[in-house]
């Protein structure tokens, strides 16, 4: 009984890991609860002398999760083609400032806040096959062996390299991202612009060339389509504010990076991240799909 009570505490364990991994291959909260889920209960099916067998509970709940959300990633895709506008990754809180009432086992609680899931990393995640996508975050993330990986996708460890090598390149950084300050102080100046109506403040912020994406889901009014230029960005974000009278906006971490939340009536309805260079916005991410803010419900 002892040696099954240990090896299940270490198949529980695992849980943070393996939400941290199925988030970052998924993009989605709810979807990546459900993947491991999945992989536990396909665990906790298992004869107590096939679990015996298996020399890392861990392993074999990341391989299980890993075709899991394989398949998920698979079927996503067709289900994206149909969504209504864009389709964005679901947005992050920190920890710093939830509701003390919330669930501790809250699967948002338990992301790494780090480069891996900035929103803009996320979008370019998205651009991969299903199979490059759990070759590249599987090796380069999470610094899984090739041979591991062959195992989750049915493929050589060879062609497992050649698939992360080609995400890899999908992923190049052309510039350097903005210092943590420097995209605080940005956002803090958008802010304050966007409460004042300031649509030259607001252009001024905004790259010439910059783009905004919305994600409503068609649950919620937004543009179906990216907006593209810094000066009808400035535009909109004005009109935005003219048409919801008591809007508030707050400078809030969203997927590790400062971002700005807008709450009315006590609601939040938007969550907002940005990719700034120079001291200017190059691109806006606005998640307003209800679905997408369960995780901020409970933050005050």
């Amino acid at each position: 009984m002892g040696t099954a009570g240990t090896r299940t505490d270490e198949a529980a364990g695992e849980r943070r890991h393996l939400i941290n991994v199925a988030y970052r291959l998924l993009g989605s909260l709810a979807e990546s609860e459900d993947a491991v889920q999945e992989a536990y209960a396909r665990w906790y099916a298992l004869p107590r002398s096939r679990q015996d067998e298996i020399a890392s509970p861990g392993a074999w709940l990341t391989t299980v999760t890993g075709r899991i959300c394989l398949d998920v990633l698979g079927s996503a895709r067709a289900r994206r083609e149909r969504y209504v506008g864009a389709w964005l990754p679901e947005p992050l809180p920190d920890r710093a400032g939830r509701d003390r009432g919330s669930d501790a086992l809250d699967p948002a609680d338990q992301i790494v806040l780090d480069e891996s899931v900035a929103m803009a990393f996320l979008v370019v995640l998205e651009s991969m096959t299903p199979a490059e996508r759990v070759a590249f975050v599987l090796h380069d993330v999470f610094r899984y062996p090739f041979a591991e990986i062959a195992g989750i996708l049915d493929r050589t460890p060879a062609a497992c390299k050649q698939l992360a090598a080609s995400a890899r390149q999908r992923t190049r950084v052309e510039r350097a991202q903005a210092p943590a300050a420097e995209h605080a102080d940005t956002v803090r100046r958008v802010r304050r612009a966007w409460e004042a109506k300031d649509i030259a403040a607001l252009v001024d912020l905004l790259d010439p060339a910059a783009v905004m994406t919305a994600d409503g889901g068609g649950m919620v009014g937004t543009v179906l389509q990216p907006i593209e230029g810094g000066a009808r960005i400035a535009r909109y974000m004005a009109a935005i504010a003219d048409k919801a009278p008591g809007l508030e906006l707050l400078e809030r971490s969203v997927n590790g990076a400062p971002g700005l939340v807008a709450r009315h009536a006590g609601t939040i309805t938007t969550v907002a991240s940005f990719d700034i260079a120079d001291g200017r916005i190059t691109r806006l991410w606005v998640v307003r799909n209800p679905e997408k803010l369960r995780p901020w419900t409970e933050r005050r």
